[in-house]
């Protein structure tokens, strides 16, 4: 059977496009509290992984050992816009480990935010490593390396000593040992898991079921703007939620919400792969649990290049009429 349709796209009276897609909601002790769709083929869980990827730098006492900021941890779990707010902390971070742009294993790339990206091309600037949307994650793997007293170099591969330690984590809180992996955007390893088991994995972080989880989730619903940046929507939706909610967007439709003080983990896919729709699906699946109460984010409307209204996003029926506790 397909996927049920998660979220709609309208143009004047009619549906112009549906974005088909599965949702899985589970909390701490393991118990699928919702499921549509097929929760259970793995799916690749992109940069929505991040917090997971950054508790090793917390558990290992790598970022006690370093220093490691509130705001700089908020980074490590980053896909940010590549503003100088963000790429001034990477920066600063980098040197202070001893590190510098050329370890990074990722590779250059433009600023999302676009005044950011006008400016630099105005001064003749071009983008660099640090101006990647996974630079903190990557500065995150090297303060690990450090403390590791592991190479630098490599530390991209899942045999190195600090993708060991990711994977460790994620197989302990997802129950999965020994996912599938494929190499991501950002050139580190991305691992595929169940839908129902990544939001398992992202249900004890919620519910502080890790040692390293209270400082994840601190430091993300903290510091939304670090974790995403101006106009972006994890920003925008843990803006709303006031700390009740953190949430990290991943690329090809995935979406990740945890709520602390429910113990609660969410994972979306969308099957087209749509951002466009994850977006919608995340802010109804959080204002159905009760923290996005009012906040105008599950709608959002389709403008023509005159600004003028003429559809809307919207959720779903099978979305819309789903129950959570």
């Amino acid at each position: 059977m397909p996927n049920p349709v998660l979220v709609e796209v309208t143009r004047g009276a009619l549906v112009e496009s549906v974005h088909r897609g599965s949702v899985a909601v589970v909390d701490a002790d393991g118990a699928v509290l919702l499921a549509l769709g097929d929760v259970e083929t793995p799916v690749y869980t992109r940069s929505a992984l991040k917090p997971i990827q950054a508790l090793p730098l917390v558990e290992s006492g790598a970022a006690d050992s370093f220093g490691v900021s509130e705001e700089e941890l908020a980074l490590a779990c980053a896909s940010h816009s590549g503003e100088p707010m963000h790429t001034e902390r990477v920066a600063a971070w980098l040197a202070r480990i001893g590190c510098s742009e050329a370890d990074l294993a990722c590779g250059a790339q433009a600023p999302r935010h676009e005044p950011t990206s006008e400016a630099m091309l105005k001064r003749g600037e071009k983008p660099t490593r640090i101006h990647n949307n996974c630079s903190g994650k990557h500065t995150g793997f090297l303060t690990l390396a450090r403390h590791l007293k592991a190479p630098v170099a490599g530390y991209e591969r899942l045999d190195h000593p600090v993708q060991q330690a990711v994977l460790t984590s994620l197989a302990a809180l997802s129950g999965v040992a020994d996912p599938a992996h494929g190499i991501d955007g950002c050139a580190v390893p991305n691992f595929a898991l169940p839908l129902a088991a990544f939001a398992r994995a992202l249900a004890r972080i919620a519910g502080r079921r890790t040692p390293g989880a209270d400082r994840i989730l601190k430091a993300m619903t903290n510091h939304p703007e670090l974790v995403a940046g101006t106009g972006r929507s994890c920003t925008a939706i843990m803006r709303a939620a006031k700390g009740k909610a953190a949430v990290k967007i991943g690329a090809e439709g995935v979406y990740a919400g945890m709520i602390p003080e429910k113990g609660i983990g969410i994972a979306i896919k969308i099957d087209d792969g749509a951002v466009r729709a994850s977006e919608i699906a995340i802010a109804v699946l959080l204002e159905k649990l009760g923290v996005l109460d009012g906040a105008g984010l599950v709608r959002a409307p389709v403008l023509n290049t005159r600004g003028s209204l003429v559809g809307e996003r919207r959720p779903a029926r099978d979305l819309l009429q789903a129950v959570l506790p």
